[in-house]
């Protein structure tokens, strides 16, 4: 106990845990009664939109930018999810994320036990749907076909299992709710492969990587917990052929992160394929892996940058610069996500309340476009169309 004390203590203060703070309060939506609670398309220049979650405790909502054709970003208002945040960091990746045709988008409130549905059109959000999480803190959430999975953090931990209605409505997937590899492991991430036959949880506390296979119910296994190459895994994203690239925090010791990268069988076997790679720079935590497969891009909190590598057809990792950064972003970034294009990166910034964007070039690299500013302390996870 003590140990996981000490790697959660030490990995918290390198990603420069926020303290809670009182937001404004905005009134919960409350679909019986038809209320509107949606946000407009932004400027006829609006090809794509990112999103962000404010994380309040009195009162979760969802910022929204449009995104114009290179790739800066414009504020278009904030929409409500009805739910509560925490008001600090929650040490996770997949907080909010869109299902595979933007059609929808699902924020965890870890501070009310829920997760919001959002129907989506750009910047246009309309709410859906609330239901409980079936757990204490939700801070990840992935979605596949018809189905949706989330991770409680909070309590022992857990994921559950959601049917995704043709309305967009959540019903419990009986039978889904199944533990971690243990308690108190402090789970990160949760998420479909891209078949939608294996679920993968990372695990900070033990440097376990967990999978579950998911039958033609919908229903997880019983937990697989497979051992990490690196300290600390944290994020992760998938490349071609189930490929898993996961970042390694090694606690947030200085200048020690690391990506690996394994592959993934539809049965659940877990082999290295090459790692931990280092990106010499401190707490890689989040993962975006470019859509063919070609770059992937962790964000590195303790030093304020962005390393990429790039991904042989066997799944290797190479660092694309010798120092490690990529890209900078001047304060200390958290959550990542690409564009549905691969064209832009966008970072969550942490100490600075901000949003870096980049231009994923074709070696690549990346070119910084600018930062937005003016989000709330404590704000959590991103997701971009």
């Amino acid at each position: 106990m003590k140990k996981t004390n000490l790697i959660l203590a030490g990995l918290a203060l390198s990603l420069i845990a926020l303290n809670g703070c009182k937001k404004d309060n905005f009134d919960s939506p409350n679909a019986s009664s038809g209320t509107d609670n949606s946000v407009e398309r932004q400027g006829d220049n609006a090809v794509g939109a990112v999103y962000t979650m404010e994380n309040a405790v009195t009162g979760n909502t969802i910022s929204v930018y449009s995104r114009a054709s290179d790739g800066t970003l414009t504020s278009a208002g904030n929409v409500s999810t009805g739910g509560n945040g925490t008001g600090g960091g929650l040490g996770s990746q997949g907080a909010i994320v869109l299902n595979a045709d933007n059609s929808y988008l699902y924020a965890c409130n870890a501070g009310s036990n829920d997760v919001t549905v959002f129907s989506v059109y750009g910047t246009n959000l309309t709410w859906v749907d609330k239901v409980s999480s079936r757990g204490t803190r939700p801070i990840s959430v992935t979605a596949h076909g018809n189905l949706l999975y989330v991770l409680n953090a909070g309590g022992n931990g857990n994921i559950s299992g959601f049917i995704i209605g043709v309305d967009g409505h959540l019903s419990p997937l009986a039978g889904s709710d199944k533990p971690l590899s243990g308690n108190a492991v402090g789970p990160a991430q949760i998420e479909f492969n891209d078949d939608g036959t294996q679920l993968v949880v990372t695990e900070k506390a033990t440097n376990m990587i967990d999978t579950y296979s998911i039958d033609a119910n919908g229903l997880a296994s019983a937990v697989a917990a497979h051992a990490s190459t690196g300290n600390t895994p944290f994020g992760f994203g998938f490349g071609k052929n189930n490929q898993l690239i996961v970042s390694d925090a090694f606690g947030g010791a200085p200048g020690a992160s690391a990506l690996s990268s394994y592959t993934l069988s539809n049965s659940g076997i877990l082999n290295l394929i090459t790692g931990p790679v280092a990106t010499t720079q401190t707490a890689a935590c989040w993962v975006a892996v470019t859509n063919d497969g070609r770059f992937c891009y962790t964000t590195n909190t303790g030093s304020a940058s962005v390393s990429g590598y790039s991904i042989s057809n066997s799944g290797a990792l190479t660092l694309l610069d010798v120092n490690g950064v990529t890209g900078v972003t001047g304060t200390s970034p958290i959550d990542m996500s690409l564009s549905r294009n691969s064209k832009f990166l966008y970072t969550l910034n942490s100490s600075g309340h901000s949003i870096s964007s980049f231009k994923v070039n074709n070696n690549g690299s990346l070119t910084h476009l600018g930062e937005v500013s003016g989000l709330l302390p404590g704000s959590v996870g991103i997701t971009a169309q």
